[in-house]
């Protein structure tokens, strides 16, 4: 017996939406502190660096220095487009480069 690819694709929604509504039902329950909050906070900046960081170091010098880039445009304009923008760029001119 097979499973088709409709099969995968619903059992993945399934279990994305139920994931979803237990980290819901789970947050309604834990008290709100300045701790929990700081580090809900944090939580997105640790994500991107524990996804993206080896990945950049893979793609060696024109990842990492895209990477840098976007990051620090991020820092700095707090608009995800424009950072994007820049690490693109700059991954796009040092492979032009050679790097």
């Amino acid at each position: 017996m097979s499973i088709g690819p409709w099969t995968v694709i619903f059992a993945t929604a399934l279990v994305t939406i139920l994931m979803r509504l237990g980290g819901y039902w789970l947050m309604a329950r834990v008290p709100m502190t300045l701790r929990v909050r700081r580090g809900l906070e944090a939580l997105p900046a640790s994500i991107f660096i524990a996804t993206v960081a080896p990945i950049a170091l893979k793609a060696g010098v024109a990842g990492t220095a895209a990477v840098c880039v976007a990051a620090g445009m991020m820092f700095l304009l707090k608009r995800e487009l424009p950072a994007l923008a820049a690490g693109f760029a700059t991954a796009a001119g040092l492979r032009a480069l050679g790097m």
